[in-house]
């Protein structure tokens, strides 16, 4: 490894992408695998919810303190040693699949010979038995997954903060956007390649290393399909420890990137270079250890920090007064206010949407997953870029920022507006729905276990859960052992009709094309707003409150969006069920939806939190406009709260004489929000 090339800005910012990716990786497979670990081992959707935010646990609970250690440790062994544990814990995700004995659904053929499982014969009892080391194993499962995820996310308490600020600190500031822009872009590329990922592995059958091929019975457009979604795990811990290690070898602290990014006219001269940086270069180039490599032409200003200045149990008391006071500042609340918003939307629809796509198109999990990872966070991640290169060609103010945001979020209103109304009602389903409580007498005496669950669609048109609530008596199988054909069933045509294994579906799979575009657009367009949000709440806070405006910022995003968007996701898709399944007397996960309540309900959560997104960047509009008419003085003062670029040419004339006769420290003082 080259020492020289790990005191470059720009090989600190490509290990963080990478490491960024792999993160988020992981928790982008774990939204893309959530569907299939709720079918197998029969959790509700708001259980996946908590299981889907738990890794915010964690990380609500440090983030708070990566103010204060920002400015004190060694940032890159921090990340490096986060990653490492990120490492453990997804390892410890796949651990429940090892635990638990093979997946056991409804008629699963345990014989050759068994040729009469699942069919209308009242002295055949349920084959779904309770195994021994299922009940033992079962109970550990999701405290298991629980503690992976809280694992995972203390591991990823760093890595964003720690590597936003390093970069921060040594890049230069025309460069910072763009790499803000790049790290911002991981956010979306990481969990994009997990839903592509979930995609892929899905397709193979959960038990696939348990049982030979020829005893995998299920296809995946079988409803009872459970894809192995403990592979993924496996292979994203090894990513995360092949990127964890370059960290070890990043100084403490390294040089300042070259001062003529910012000002190509100036000559390379001991006077120029040594000239005071600007309010927003506060850290030291100097190593704090004495090494005289890691020195620059630039002198270090005086450190203005108070973070430095207090012990941990003073910054403890005082964060409270200084959130607060950050908070007070009107512009940077309603900028963090409309990006919870937007991160509540994120966390729910990226945890629930394949299942979404998944029921309401009837397509199976790996398409689901793959029309997300696949087209809808591609298309955030241009969003995200381009959003990055647009405030660096233009230069925008804060005021050109809001504006931007507020028109982008606009436009998304418009796009989700019409997604609640492409969908269709739910497909006829015998004593399920639209008539939940009808008992036919055709299938009274075939004595169908509670826990039947293997769906057919009858030559009539309707579903029934199980070839014995159909009443059917006998099946055709096929070479290798398969139903391909359910005959002499009583609830058909009065036992003259048949019925062929698999859902009937809701009919609606030709509207997915349009669903998927909107979808895409509104992706596009609601990612647009995150580097302009950000560079927002950057240039809106005080110099010495940055640390602290950062750390409030990420707390605020998971006690409001990360933590409660998916459970409150969750319990909403759970209010829609008609039918719960059964297994051993307890009640899993749902079988069927009314897919009317679960898009009306799901995209309509979707549209208020736009909403909200909305009215807080028109008020923050509003806010920018009486706060430069409020500071409109007779004497042309510097004391405006802009970002670089915001004067027009003939101010900065104007104001050019004045700043020459200015002392440098008041040269862009920030006015205080």
């Amino acid at each position: 490894i080259n020492p020289s090339s790990h005191r470059s800005v720009h090989v600190f910012v490509l290990c963080h992408s990478l490491l960024q990716l792999a993160q988020l990786l992981v928790s982008g497979y774990m939204k893309s695998s959530i569907s299939t670990i709720e079918r197998r081992y029969g959790l509700s959707s708001q259980k996946s919810g908590i299981l889907a935010a738990f890794n915010e646990v964690g990380n609500t609970v440090l983030i708070v303190f990566v103010s204060f250690f920002g400015s004190r440790v060694h940032r890159p062994r921090y990340i490096g040693g986060g990653a490492l544990l990120a490492c453990l814990a997804s390892l410890l995700m796949a651990v429940p699949h090892f635990l638990s004995g093979h997946y056991i659904y409804t008629d699963m053929i345990t014989t050759s010979t068994d040729n009469k499982s699942g069919l209308c014969f009242s002295s055949l009892p349920s084959n779904q038995t309770c195994h021994k080391k299922d009940s033992d194993t079962q109970w550990a499962v999701y405290p298991l997954l629980l503690l992976g995820q809280l694992l995972l996310g203390i591991g990823a308490v760093p890595i964003q903060p720690f590597g936003i600020s390093y970069i921060d600190d040594y890049a230069s500031r025309r460069n910072s956007p763009l790499y803000l822009g790049i790290l911002l872009a991981m956010t979306s590329i990481g969990p994009a390649l997990g839903f592509v990922t979930g995609s892929f592995l899905m397709r193979f059958y959960v038990d696939f290393d348990k049982l030979p091929r020829g005893e995998i019975e299920l296809e995946q457009k079988d409803l009872r399909w459970v894809g192995a979604w403990w592979l993924g795990f496996l292979v994203a811990s090894s990513f995360l420890f092949l990127t964890a290690l370059p960290y070890l070898f990043f100084p403490r602290e390294m040089p300042k990137e070259d001062i003529f990014h910012d000002f190509p006219h100036f000559h390379s001269t001991e006077a120029t270079l040594r000239k005071p940086r600007r309010h927003d270069d506060t850290t030291p180039d100097v190593n704090e250890e004495g090494d005289q490599e890691s020195r620059t032409d630039i002198e270090p200003p005086p450190m203005t920090d108070p973070v430095r200045d207090l012990t941990l149990l003073q910054f403890l008391k005082s964060f409270p007064r200084i959130a607060l006071r950050t908070l007070s500042g009107p512009i940077y609340l309603l900028v963090v206010l409309a990006l919870v918003n937007m991160a509540a939307l994120v966390s729910g629809l990226a945890t629930f949407m394949p299942k979404f796509i998944e029921k309401q198109f009837s397509q199976t999990i790996p398409l689901s997953n793959m029309m997300i990872g696949g087209i809808g966070m591609p298309l955030a991640v241009l969003g995200v870029v381009l959003g990055g290169a647009l405030m660096r060609r233009f230069n925008m103010s804060v005021r050109g920022a809001s504006k931007l945001c507020t028109a982008a979020i606009l436009l998304c209103l418009i796009s989700a507006l019409p997604m609640i109304f492409i969908g269709c009602s739910t497909q006829k389903v015998a004593e399920v729905y639209p008539d939940r409580n009808s008992s036919p007498k055709c299938s009274a005496g075939c004595g169908c276990p509670p826990d039947a669950f293997n769906p057919i669609c009858g030559s009539n048109g309707e579903e029934y859960r199980s070839p014995c609530h159909a009443g059917c008596l006998n099946k055709v199988m096929d070479a290798d052992n398969k139903p391909t054909n359910f005959t002499n069933c009583r609830c058909i045509y009065d036992g003259s009709g048949s019925a062929q294994p698999g859902t009937c579906g809701s009919s609606c799979s030709h509207l997915l094309l349009p669903f998927i575009i909107l979808m895409g657009i509104t992706s596009f367009i609601i990612s647009f707003t995150q580097t302009p949000s950000y560079m927002m709440v950057l240039r809106t806070v005080p110099p010495e409150d940055k640390s602290f405006a950062v750390g409030v910022q990420y707390m605020l995003f998971r006690v409001l969006a990360f933590l409660p968007g998916p459970v409150l996701y969750g319990s909403i898709i759970d209010t829609t069920c008609i039918l719960w399944g059964e297994k051993c007397g307890q009640r899993t996960s749902c079988l069927y939806y009314n897919l009317d309540g679960f898009r009306k309900r799901f995209l309509g959560l979707m549209v208020v939190f736009v909403c909200g997104a909305l009215l807080c960047f028109l008020l923050t509009m509003v806010a920018l406009r009486r706060r430069a008419g409020a500071f409109q003085l007779p004497l042309r003062t510097n004391g405006r709260y802009e970002m670089v670029g915001e004067q027009t040419a003939p101010e900065k004339e104007q104001k050019a004489p004045e700043k020459e006769q200015k002392a440098p420290e008041k040269e862009q003082t920030p006015m205080k929000t």
